[in-house]
């Protein structure tokens, strides 16, 4: 005898279904906890850029006695000559922002590291000879915090 009914292969379009949202919830908690890491991962090589520079700084100001200018950190030839050691990239964040006189806050600014300096003897920024008691440099973090380190001569300035 015949049978009316075959078994079918294959699945139902529940089945089906079902895979297809499992495997979607699945992928949106990896990217979502991917995206997390990533940026866990930037705030902390920010914070090691700044840890790095401001130990530079701190031995160029044992060396010459004062700090220098931003317009210096933006020249790399001066960084190469008195920063010896100090990776370029330190001075750069890490979506490629340079070094600014304040710290920027993601946007169309980046995520840019702030360098101000305090207590300096010409009034102009950009002065070849100018020579600064104190300094601050600041990153902002894409966790909504910022990391900030002061010159050990803080508040010895003007």
């Amino acid at each position: 005898m015949i049978s009316l009914k075959q078994k079918s292969k294959g699945f139902t379009i529940v089945e089906l279904l079902i895979v297809i949202v499992v495997i979607a919830i699945l992928a949106t908690l990896v990217i979502v906890t991917f995206t997390g890491i990533q940026q866990k991962a930037r705030d902390s090589q920010r914070q090691t850029d700044i840890d790095a520079l401001d130990s530079h700084l701190e031995a160029y100001y044992a060396d010459n006695g004062y700090y220098p200018t931003l317009n210096d950190l933006q020249t790399s030839s001066w960084v190469a000559d008195n920063m010896k050691g100090l990776d370029p990239e330190s001075l750069t964040s890490p979506d490629g922002k340079a070094i600014a006189d304040t710290a920027g806050t993601g946007g169309s600014g980046g995520w840019a590291y702030g360098y101000t300096t305090t207590g300096c003897t010409a009034t102009s920024p950009s002065s070849t000879s100018n020579e600064c008691t104190s300094f601050q440099l600041k990153a902002n973090l894409e966790g909504g915090s910022s990391f900030t380190k002061s010159s050990n001569t803080q508040g010895s300035g003007s």
